[in-house]
């Protein structure tokens, strides 16, 4: 590891282990396939089967709420302003939350933003079931939905830096990513197949029940204190920019930020989906293609989970996360250059291994080369960035669409992040360097 860029904490305890930490030789198929050591921490294991459950019941209240909006007002632009309501407060609380979970025990910290969650969507149920109709409501509930997931977000994942080794970070980050992935794929599908069934009102009761699943989990999680004695420690936004000056004085971690945003900014290309599927891939029938186009990447990512020993013993975090930013980048100028649907599906699969493999290694590099007192607030960084990039490359491959066409602007897209995520590397060695 380059110390002179990152230290691991010698102060922590380790975690509770049933088995060896050390990597054990894996013969025949079980070298291709997830690397499950990180469930042998019983801790870890609980945290992780809860999110079998809530990763696809989140996907019903992230489906059912646009949809409630909807039918009442028959706008998509009060679907898209919903969206914004819950973007701001999520933003705002995922950087003070990461200040609040580096202060105090983050076991009780998830107990009460978990609850809060669910206590929200409870109250979704409870307006659906009412018939209330009312678009202030829903959007004042999902404001508070996401200040709440806000909140958890960062004390989630700092947490688990303290239930495994730091060898398994990037197995554990693995299973975690294909399990999130996995809900993004069948979530929407089973929630679109269940409201014609079921209705909306017991949609959102569905994802409450799930998410009391993760409240149990974390009632029985091992408590989570500070370890430097910063319980005492206020959590303002003068600890939140004491966390930005921390980042830039780690070239390393500020990288494992800019490579993302590289990659999301230029290379995320689903706001041209429903052009492309409209114009280039018409003749496959415009549904059929953009149903395609949404899943290929989250399809790829499950792939990549599912073959993740591959790689998640890599040592060198930094070349890994390089490598994948490039290997996206060149995936979706496949994809932008494609006139064929399932040429273009396979472009996109690769990406999305190519993203597995990124937010893998990324997240090792957050959890390993952050002391444990700055976790909280560098994965709040992380969970804007996440939420962020996205939304930003939807406004600039807009308009960049319109201007030169869907195609040109996803292919430009991709030489961009190669590009600059090869002119990043070779400008400042930190992240080459970097390995445990």
């Amino acid at each position: 590891m380059d110390t002179s860029e990152s230290t691991n904490s010698s102060t922590e305890p380790e975690p509770a282990t049933t088995g060896p930490t050390a990597p054990s030789a894996r013969r025949g198929w079980r070298r291709w396939a997830m690397d499950t050591r990180p469930l042998r921490h019983p801790a870890y294991r609980r945290l992780w089967s809860s999110t079998i459950v809530t990763s696809v019941g989140s996907q019903f209240t992230a489906v059912a709420v646009p949809k409630q909006i909807y039918d009442i007002t028959h706008s998509s632009a009060w679907v898209g302003y919903a969206s914004f309501a819950g973007l701001v407060p999520m933003v705002v609380f995922a950087l003070w939350g990461g200040a609040v979970a580096d202060s105090v025990d983050r076991r009780k910290l998830l107990l009460v933003t978990n609850t809060g969650i669910a206590v929200t969507s409870l109250l979704f149920w409870a307006q659906a079931a009412t018939g209330l109709d009312s678009v202030a409501v829903l959007m004042i509930l999902l404001a508070a939905q996401q200040a709440f997931f806000g909140l958890n977000a960062p004390a989630r994942s700092a947490s688990i830096a303290r239930l495994v080794p730091a060898a398994e970070l990037p197995a554990a980050g693995a299973l975690g990513a294909t399990v999130m992935q996995t809900g993004l794929v069948v979530g929407p599908l089973l929630a679109g197949a269940l409201i014609p069934v079921i209705g909306l009102p017991e949609l959102y009761l569905v994802d409450s029940v799930a998410l009391c699943v993760a409240v149990w989990a974390v009632v029985r999680l091992p408590a989570l204190p500070p370890l430097d004695g910063a319980a005492a420690r206020r959590a303002g936004w003068r600890e939140v920019a004491a966390g930005f000056r921390y980042m830039a004085l780690h070239k390393v971690l500020l990288l494992s930020f800019l490579a993302d945003i590289v990659a999301m900014v230029f290379g995320m290309p689903r706001a041209l989906f429903p052009q492309l599927a409209a114009e280039t891939y018409a003749p496959y029938g415009e549904g059929l293609a953009l149903g395609v186009l949404f899943a290929g990447i989250p399809v790829g990512a499950v792939i990549g989970g599912l073959f993740s020993g591959t790689f998640s013993r890599a040592r060198r975090h930094g070349w890994m996360v390089i490598g994948s930013v490039v290997a996206w980048g060149v995936a979706v100028v496949g994809f932008g250059l494609s006139p064929n649907l399932w040429v273009a599906l396979a472009f996109l699969a690769a990406a999305g291994v190519a993203d597995m493999v990124s937010m893998v290694f990324r997240q090792a590099i957050l959890l390993s080369a952050a002391t444990d007192e700055m976790r909280g607030r560098m994965q709040g960084v992380f969970t804007v960035v996440v939420a962020g990039g996205p939304r930003v490359a939807d406004v600039l491959h807009g308009t960049a669409g319109s201007a030169f066409g869907p195609r040109a602007a996803v292919a430009g897209g991709g030489l961009l992040v190669v590009a600059v995520m090869l002119a990043l590397a070779a400008a400042i060695p930190a992240l080459r360097r970097y390995r445990i």
